[in-house]
Parts: structure tokens; C-alpha cells; sequence
């Protein structure tokens, strides 16, 4: 686990050369097919090198939840345990490690006329009033959800309307632990001290990013026509906001500096879910031997 530019994907592919593991991709936005650039999807080389489970299972207009991350997990955990290796899980989407590590709340279900009546809203009063609405009634969710996440609001405001009961209360009583009776994890972090150095690192990705093609990954997506700036896969960093650049909505420059600002938001979530984990142990991402470190850490498990 680590925040977004720690570096996980390259210690994971050390860490394959020296052990019998097989990776499990754990990020939200690896699923989808046609965004490689903005996400920092490993290349067609590295993949055919290591392969990872869970990269490119989903076309971009498909929705894909922690429930999906849950079962497809599990299923590829079964075939790399039968196959005599052990499971990697590599990622930042801190929800997806918590669900398989600690079980899923049994949530009350969707619910269409409470989800219309909430995008209603949404488009008279804006989405950060909604969020502002969520942190009223279930403030510790509103601390993990950014203001402009239409889908994780839309959901936390949805629960609590349809039960009366916070998300976040859902989430920390009425959950099913399978997983982890089942399968014992050890949970290991990339961190990046000081946080500036972690910016840093984020800015020249970014600007990496933009030099290998990502407006143009942008384009190409816009012009799939079941996808729009709603779409649950362009709700990631860097897609929403160099989409609206290109729908006329704002500066390049705007654009840039709204995406350098919600992957430093999104890092600064992934460190408040990895000081919440139990039984972490962790590991400093700039050191040279950070995988040499790893490795004693699970030689002498």
C-alpha cells in the first residue's frame, strides 16, 4: 500500500524477481481498458515481464465497485494460491484494501428515485454543497470523500436517507469477515517523508504524464459514445479535470494546476486510511534498498 507516486509498482516488480509472488492490481482506475498514461498503467512490456491481475478487465463506461474489487480479488487470490505463489496486492485504493482485508458493510441497496432526487440537487446546489450537507450528518465520511466526488457523495448521502444511519457507522459495525478468517494478510506500506518530497514527486509525474500523450488519451476518450465527464472511470484524478479543459471549461493551465491539486488531496487521503490500518508495517519509499528491506521483513516472517 502506499500514497498515489510512492513508487508501489516498481518495488512490486522487484519483489516478483525475488519471491513466487503474482500481483493483484488494487486501484480503482487500473480496471479500465484505454486509460494507461493518467493512471501510470505499467507498460505492455513490464505486464508480459509481471503480469498483474485486474489491469484492463473493464471498458471505461462500465461502473466497477469494491464489491466487484472484493470477488474478482478473491478469485484471483484462489488461482494464484493453487498455482503454488503467493498473492501481491499492489495499489493506492485504500477502500478496495479495507473491503477485502476487513469485509464489506452489508449497505443498504441502491435506490433509483433517492439517487435521481440527489443528482436533482446536485445540479441546482452543486456537488461540495451536498458534501457539505454529508459532513452534517456523517462528518467522518465527508473527511474521506473529496467535494467533488459526485459518486461516493451521491452514495454516503443515499445510505443515510434510506436508513437513517451514517455510512461510516455502517461501514465500522455490520461487516462480513470472511477474508480475513479466511486468508492472513501482512500489510505493508510505502511512505514518503516529508510530505513535500512526495509533491514533488507528484508534480514531475504529472508533467511525465502530459509528455507522453495523456491530453491525447483524453481526447480518445471523448470520443467513445457511451462516456461522458460523469462517467464513474473519468471521475479519476487528472481525467476530470483535463476533460473539462478540452470541453472548453477551463485553461490548460487551470486544468494542470486543478489536477496537481486533487492528487496531492488524494495522497494526503491514502496517508489518513494507511494511519488507520492495524498491523502495518512500513517503509520508507526513498530509500535506494527499500526492497532489500521488504525482503528481510518477509524472509524472516
Amino acid at each position: 500500500m502506499g500514497p498515489t507516486a510512492s513508487g508501489k509498482t516498481d518495488v512490486a516488480i522487484e519483489l516478483c524477481r525475488r519471491f513466487p509472488f503474482e500481483v493483484i492490481s488494487v486501484d480503482s482506475a487500473l480496471v479500465y481498458r484505454g486509460m494507461d498514461i493518467g493512471t501510470a498503467k505499467p507498460d505492455a512490456a513490464t505486464l508480459r515481464a509481471t503480469p498483474h491481475r485486474l489491469i484492463d478487465i473493464r471498458d471505461p463506461e462500465d461502473s466497477y465497485s469494491a464489491g466487484d474489487f472484493v470477488r474478482d480479488s478473491r478469485q484471483a487470490m484462489e488461482a494464484i494460491f493453487e498455482s503454488g505463489r503467493t498473492p501481491l496486492l499492489v495499489g493506492g485504493t485504500m477502500m478496495y484494501f479495507r473491503s477485502l482485508t476487513a469485509g464489506m458493510a452489508d449497505l443498504p441497496p441502491a435506490d433509483a428515485e433517492v439517487r435521481a432526487a440527489l443528482d436533482a440537487e446536485a445540479a441546482e446546489r452543486g456537488w461540495p454543497a451536498l458534501h457539505e450537507e454529508l459532513r452534517q450528518v456523517d462528518p467522518l465520511a465527508a473527511e474521506r470523500i473529496n467535494p467533488n466526488d459526485s459518486q461516493r457523495i451521491q452514495r454516503a448521502l443515499e445510505v443515510y436517507r434510506l436508513s437513517g444511519r451514517p455510512l461510516s457507522a455502517w461501514q465500522a459495525s455490520e461487516t462480513d469477515g470472511a477474508a480475513s478468517e479466511e486468508i492472513a494478510f501482512e500489510k505493508l506500506a510505502l511512505q514518503v517523508e516529508p510530505r513535500s518530497l512526495l509533491h514533488e514527486r507528484i508534480a514531475l509525474r504529472l508533467e511525465r504524464m502530459l509528455d507522453a500523450g495523456f491530453l491525447d488519451e483524453v481526447r480518445q476518450l471523448m470520443q467513445r459514445p457511451g462516456l461522458d465527464a460523469g462517467s464513474p472511470a473519468m471521475r479519476a484524478v487528472g481525467y476530470r479535470q483535463f476533460w473539462a479543459h478540452l470541453a472548453g471549461e477551463c485553461t490548460f493551465e487551470e486544468a494542470r494546476a486543478m489536477a496537481l491539486a486533487a492528487t496531492r488531496q488524494l495522497a494526503k487521503r491514502q496517508i489518513t486510511w494507511l494511519r488507520s490500518e492495524k498491523a502495518l508495517k512500513s517503509f520508507n519509499a526513498l530509500d535506494s534498498c527499500v526492497a532489500d528491506a521488504i525482503s528481510g521483513f518477509w524472509r524472516s516472517r
